[in-house]
């Protein structure tokens, strides 16, 4: 009897999640946010932040548990454009004085199939949140050279810059902003 209740006591002590835990390798570039936004409906303006860090917890045998969290600097918006850099850094649009870090905290991971999900979660800019909705495929996971072992998965979303309180106009094609996610984790 005794031995069975340590087994009971033992089973109940147990997490309930086996998620691992990833540091999201920004060291050693397996990792980026870039973005792209239509510039006057002539061209696309592309870019990226230079400067983030995240971690991130997935279980493969429980994928809908996964949580990620994602810190921006925004000052490292990074346009290959020095004077338009400027511009962006600017009250006009991510005001990088009073706004210098975005946020992106998960609050729902819902698998699809063929290693394809939607990450719900609320994204910080501008000071302004909002609940925003990520497409997510999973890329891989396995051993690497180095002894250790990574996940990845890539993602993308779209959103108006007004919702975030970005007023600047370059007219109807320059409104929303697209978001491509490279995120790749180390297990901790």
């Amino acid at each position: 009897m005794f031995k069975r209740l340590i087994i009971l006591s033992c089973l109940f002590a147990a997490p309930l999640s086996l998620a691992d835990d990833y540091v999201i390798d920004t060291k050693g570039a397996h990792a980026f946010i870039n973005f792209k936004v239509n510039h006057l409906g002539y061209s696309w303006l592309s870019g990226r932040f230079n400067t983030f860090a995240g971690k991130f917890n997935y279980d493969k045998a429980d994928p809908a548990s996964s949580k990620i969290e994602v810190n921006i600097d925004t000052a490292s918006v990074d346009s290959n454009h020095a004077e338009r850099d400027k511009h962006l850094r600017s009250d006009d649009f991510l005001d990088v004085k009073k706004f210098p870090q975005a946020k992106f905290v998960s609050r729902k991971f819902i698998p699809k199939e063929n290693g394809k999900a939607i990450l719900r979660g609320d994204l910080t800019l501008h000071g302004i949140t909002r609940e925003i909705e990520i497409k997510v495929n999973k890329i891989g996971e396995g051993s690497d050279p180095w002894g250790g072992y990574r996940v990845g998965f890539s993602g993308k979303v779209k959103f108006a810059m007004a919702d975030f309180g970005i007023k600047k106009n370059l007219g109807p094609a320059s409104k929303e902003v697209t978001l491509y996610l490279g995120i790749e984790g180390i297990r901790q």
